[in-house]
C-alpha cells in the first residue's frame, strides 16, 4: 500500500523539526559535530517531506544538493536555497574517523561560527518547506 502523501510529508517533515530543535541544543552544549550532522539531516528530511507532499518518491539519496535539485525542478522558489548544499559536507565527516584522515571528528569540529551558520541554513530550509506545505 502506498503512503498518503500528504501523511508521510508531516511524518518527515516532524522529524526535521526535532533534529534541528536537537541540533541547537547541542551546539549550546558544544557539540558542534553532531551539531553540524543534525543540521544536515534535518534540510534533507524536509526536502523529502517537500517531495513527498508532491507525490515525489525521494530516491535513496542522502545529498541535500541532489534533494534541492529535485525540488527545484517542482517549484523555482527553491532556487534560493544553493548554499545550503554545503551540509551535504557534514554528513560523513562529523561522524567517521576516516572521513577526516588523521582526525577525530568530535575534535576537528569545534567552530561556533560554522555550527551557527549550519544552523541558519538548515533553518531557512526548513522555513521554505513549511511554509510549501502549508500551501498545499
Amino acid at each position: 500500500m502506498k503512503p498518503n502523501p500528504s501523511d508521510e510529508a508531516r511524518r518527515w517533515f516532524l522529524q526535521a523539526e526535532d533534529e534541528l530543535a536537537d541540533a541547537k541544543l547541542l551546539s549550546r552544549e558544544k557539540r558542534y559535530y553532531l551539531a553540524l550532522y543534525l543540521c544536515q539531516q534535518s534540510a534533507e528530511k524536509a526536502l523529502k517531506a517537500f517531495l513527498y507532499q508532491k507525490g515525489q518518491i525521494p530516491t535513496f539519496t542522502r545529498s541535500v544538493a541532489v534533494l534541492l535539485e529535485m525540488s527545484l525542478h517542482l517549484d523555482s522558489s527553491f532556487s534560493g536555497l544553493s548554499a545550503a548544499k554545503r551540509l551535504d559536507d557534514y554528513y560523513i565527516p562529523t561522524r567517521y574517523p576516516n572521513g577526516l584522515p588523521g582526525g577525530i571528528p568530535s575534535r576537528y569540529f569545534n567552530d561556533p561560527i560554522e555550527a551557527e551558520a549550519a544552523l541558519k541554513l538548515s533553518k531557512k530550509v526548513l522555513n521554505l518547506v513549511r511554509s510549501k506545505l502549508r500551501e498545499l
